[in-house]
């Protein structure tokens, strides 16, 4: 027997009715706040504002309640473009970001990550790189 609580049952017969009725739930499109913008402006300010929080301070990741991958050292951050997609549609337990950061904000958070926490990539990503992306 699977048991469910009820704030969940409350939330998905919430989402029924809506779809049900034809109407778009904001629950349904977003994973935050309809409308959230993030102010921070640099790549350093962005990362300890958003990006720390998950992957820690020094980018080395972390394992408790999900696994957040280092960024330090990271070949993976190699291709600018892998990044990128990475921050605008998110994946796994990774938000989308595409919604609230601006080209030129994913652009310098990507730099920002593909020059330090011993990076060094430095053909750096461009907002144009990021509006192709959301192609």
């Amino acid at each position: 027997m699977i048991r469910v609580r009820t704030s969940a049952v409350a939330a998905l017969t919430l989402l029924s009715a809506t779809a049900a009725t034809g109407q778009d739930s904001a629950a349904s499109r977003r994973t935050f706040s309809s409308g959230y913008r993030f102010v921070e402006m640099t790549g350093e300010e962005l990362f300890a504002n958003v990006c720390q929080g998950c992957h820690m301070p020094d980018a080395s990741g972390a394992t408790g309640a999900g696994n957040y991958p280092s960024l330090a050292a990271n070949k993976n951050l190699e291709s600018g473009s892998y990044p990128i997609f990475m921050v605008i549609n998110g994946r796994r337990g990774m938000p989308a970001f595409g919604d609230m950061m601006t080209d030129g904000q994913v652009a310098a958070v990507v730099n920002y990550l593909r020059t330090h926490f011993g990076n060094n990539f430095e053909d750096a990503v461009t907002a144009k790189d990021v509006q192709e992306a959301r192609r």
